[in-house]
């Protein structure tokens, strides 16, 4: 009998680079380097997945809820189904809710969710040390901030903190390491990838004209490794 081992699974990516200059390019292998090829490993980030865990779960482990803030799942979302959460903070202050990921922190990252409310008001997101205020109306509206941590730091949080007194309802959270939010994707295990590797031993690339270059780069990424 033959059983399957999910332990064993693994992902790969395969990005192509166009464009690049003599310098993205001299950075590119110089990271190539370091890592001695496929030897040693790095964290990657999904460039095309929600990187936070759980996205519609927000009772799940990877978030941490201040002690006031109740959440309640079930609630109708935007996109016509029933995976929307009411935060209520019941305190006397500012609850929050947030995960943190790691990942390194001084990437630019973009946090954004959907949110509405029975009463107009307004919650902040935070991410890394940037905290931005956002209004919430009484319709879903998708919100977004983007921020950063220490230039050096090995993880970073973002969140939501809702006021005293307030009730907010939520849905999507998405983290990307990029200045803007694209369309919203679901996750479960989330976009960040620790101990990922380079496939190759041989970084190959391609001079198109001066300056320009090209370059293919295959990853791959092994829970059991």
């Amino acid at each position: 009998m033959k059983l399957g081992d999910p332990g064993a699974a693994g992902t790969e990516w395969q990005l192509a680079y166009t464009g690049l200059s003599d310098t993205e390019l001299a950075a590119l292998q110089q990271f190539f380097l370091a890592t001695e090829g496929s030897l040693n490993g790095f964290t990657f980030l999904d460039p095309a997945a929600n990187l936070l865990a759980w996205s519609e779960v927000l009772n799940d482990s990877a978030w941490s809820a201040d002690p006031q803030l109740t959440l309640q799942g079930s609630v109708a979302d935007p996109v016509g189904g029933t995976n929307g959460w009411q935060l209520s903070n019941a305190g006397a202050a500012a609850q929050s809710l947030t995960q943190t990921l790691n990942a390194p922190a001084g990437y630019l990252y973009c946090f954004s969710l959907y949110v509405r409310a029975a009463q107009a008001g307004a919650i902040t997101l935070g991410v890394g040390t940037n905290q931005a205020a956002r209004a919430v109306g009484t319709a879903w509206t998708r919100i977004a901030a983007v921020g950063s941590g220490a230039v050096n730091g090995a993880s970073i949080a973002l969140g939501i903190e809702v006021p005293a007194g307030s009730a907010i309802d939520v849905f999507g959270p998405q983290a990307e390491a990029q200045g803007t939010a694209s369309l919203y994707q679901t996750s479960t295990t989330g976009g960040v990838y620790e101990n990922a590797r380079f496939r190759d031993d041989v970084l190959s690339f391609t001079t198109q004209a001066a300056n320009r270059n090209s370059a293919t780069v295959n990853i791959f990424y092994a829970s059991h490794l």
